[in-house]
């Protein structure tokens, strides 16, 4: 049996609605973690996408932010907001459990700050963010449980994952100090999907494209969404692609969906 995982920033749900049920309808991932939804629970979607048959748990935000897991199997255990900090109400964290045919998997969708300059307060509030990413990590690895975290993480772990490295060096995607975060993260004992399986990839793998300057016309992008596995997700890892083909849709995200398959 096969698992299919998938993460996607959809830059509003709203807006990417037919783009999301045409690929749900077409690639038919397992689970999907999504993020920027820009809405507030009750107006997502969830209608049209149950249709399709997945069970949901949203954690939206008017106007900003918001995540949600789509599942095609049961999901228990949902954990809305990222522990460490009572009084953060963005909505960029949930958690939950999803229990198939005698398995489960720990699921996680995360939405980490921008950071919009690196001399700003909301970089350090995206460094904050991430602190309290990496102990809650931390928390889930001793579960020895099959985990994915996936999201669009803002942080290209490095220069590999950069098409144009010079032109972002410095920037809040490439910091050192977000990078450092990443490493970090990884400390805790999770493995970067994509690059488990594609070591040395250095172009046709990025996942995000800026809208402006024709960015993705020229490939100009950046690997900034990743699935996060825990040692036991990582042994049933068998692929981790970037669906590119969505990227390139009129009236598109900017993100393109991460999909990984798991061999149970």
């Amino acid at each position: 049996m096969e698992c299919s995982i998938a993460t996607w920033n959809v830059n509003s749900v709203k807006a990417r609605l037919s783009h999301l049920l045409d690929w749900l309808k077409n690639s038919r991932p397992d689970i999907v973690l999504l993020q920027e939804l820009k809405c507030v629970d009750d107006a997502f979607p969830a209608m049209e996408i149950e249709e399709l048959g997945y069970n949901i748990a949203v954690h939206g935000q008017k106007t900003y932010n918001g995540v949600a897991i789509l599942s095609k199997f049961p999901l228990e255990d949902v954990r809305k907001g990222l522990p460490g900090d009572d009084t953060d109400e963005q909505a960029r964290y949930i958690e939950a459990v999803a229990s198939f045919s005698g398995h489960a998997v720990r699921v996680a969708s995360v939405y980490v700050p921008n950071g919009q300059t690196a001399d700003s307060d909301k970089f350090q509030y995206k460094l904050r963010f991430l602190n309290r990413l990496v102990t809650h990590s931390k928390t889930l690895v001793e579960y020895q449980e099959m985990l994915v975290i996936g999201g669009d993480y803002n942080i290209a772990p490095s220069d590999a994952d950069v098409h144009n490295p010079k032109a972002w060096e410095g920037s809040v995607l490439t910091n050192d100090d977000v990078r450092r975060q990443f490493r970090r993260l990884c400390n805790t004992g999770l493995f970067d999907a994509f690059r488990l399986l594609h070591p040395d990839a250095t172009e046709n793998h990025f996942s995000w494209w800026d809208y402006r300057a024709g960015a993705f016309a020229r490939n100009d992008g950046l690997r900034i969404d990743h699935l996060m596995l825990s040692s036991i997700a990582s042994d049933k890892l068998v692929s981790c692609e970037v669906a590119k083909d969505v990227r390139a849709l009129e009236k598109a995200s900017d993100h393109a969906p991460v999909v990984a398959s798991f061999k149970l």
